[in-house]
């Protein structure tokens, strides 16, 4: 690994992430969360937007939202980076002459290495292009909404102009960020970052394709399960695989892991989006953050609307299992752990599932 000059975190009073122990679910998502907003203000004392630009972007980028995505990098590079570890430590067992990653790692945990800082940079890229798709759905021009978590939405707080000016730089950022060169951040790894770029530009690409393909399917009486499952592989569960690639990526993980990463993230980006329309149905506007409802005023194609709240509860939590499963397979140590909150991925795996808003 390659230590950064530039200070640790804990000089800004916090604890890296990768230094957390993820046996302690909430522990471990909240200091994602502090790791991120500290990044988030970084990124844009970086970049020197002008007013109101960069109080649009700061607007709609430090709300209460979920952080999903996020979240599913940092639990990703802790898992695979935990599991490759071991699997290390076990080797280094068998020949105890050779130096093990976990060695190397405590002597480099509370420094800035360049894997965990990559695993920052994706983080960053992921939640950036996120918030720019729901400042743009949000527009008069798509779904005309005026509440987003739990606030109003940038061109309600705003104007349409600095709103789709927010949305149009953040796009941008999300791929800046990847070998930009900013305070607190290691030097980036070109060999990483050419690795996360081909990752995640083409299901960015794949996002707003399936924003379209969903705007064409409003009003749509007849359209089918495949169809709409089609729409959501791109609309929604593009970037959660992205998310999950990378997060994998920056740990170093095996061509199978990749494989088996990228199908539990086809699962649970299904499961998400059917989770999402159940809950447009069955959540109050004030739990979700959002107007409930908004799916059956835009008549939207839903899961509910095709199958049903109990039958679309059943297929989520099918969806579920099936990630589950996936990374069971590949990532060592899991299969014992399935159902419990000492591994990362799938202890957030348990808290989409449970998820409430």
């Amino acid at each position: 690994m390659t230590v950064s000059p530039t200070p640790s975190a804990t000089s800004f009073g916090f604890i890296p992430f990768n230094s957390v122990s993820f046996q302690n679910t909430e522990q471990f998502h909240g200091a994602v969360r502090t790791q991120l907003a500290h990044d988030i203000e970084v990124l844009f004392a970086y970049a020197e937007l002008p007013s109101p630009l960069v109080d649009a972007c700061l607007y709609v980028m430090t709300g209460h939202g979920k952080l999903v995505r996020p979240l599913l990098v940092a639990s990703t590079f802790a898992s695979v980076n935990h599991s490759n570890t071991n699997e290390t430590a076990n080797d280094a067992y068998k020949s105890p002459d050779k130096e093990t990653k976990q060695d190397k790692d405590l002597e480099t945990l509370l420094e800035n290495d360049s894997d965990y800082d990559m695993s920052r940079r994706a983080a960053l890229a992921v939640e950036l292009l996120h918030t720019y798709s729901l400042v743009h759905d949000d527009l008069p021009c798509m779904d005309d909404d005026e509440l987003r978590r739990g606030q109003p939405t940038c061109h309600i707080a705003f104007d349409e102009a600095a709103a789709l000016l927010a949305g149009d730089v953040l796009q941008t950022l999300a791929f800046e960020v990847l070998t930009a060169e900013m305070p607190t951040f290691a030097h980036f790894d070109a060999n990483i970052a050419s690795q996360l770029l081909a990752i995640f530009a083409p299901r960015a690409r794949r996002m707003v394709a399936g924003q379209m393909l969903d705007l064409n399917a409003e009003a749509s009486t007849d359209i089918s399960q495949e169809n709409l499952e089609a729409i959501h592989r791109d609309k929604t569960g593009a970037l959660i695989e992205a998310a999950m690639l990378m997060g994998g990526i920056c740990a170093g993980a095996t061509a199978p892991q990749r494989m088996a990463l990228q199908e539990c993230a086809q699962h649970i980006g299904l499961a998400f989006q059917v989770q999402d329309d159940i809950l447009d149905v069955t959540t109050s506007t004030d739990m979700l953050g959002k107007p409930a409802g908004s799916d059956e005023k835009l008549d939207k194609s839903t899961y509910v609307k095709l199958m049903g709240v109990d039958d679309a509860t059943s297929y989520a939590q099918s969806l579920f299992d099936d990630g589950r499963a996936a990374i069971s397979r590949e990532l060592s140590d899991n299969q014992d752990n399935i159902g419990k909150n000492n591994d990362a991925l799938l202890a957030l795996i348990e808290w989409l599932w449970s998820r409430k808003k």
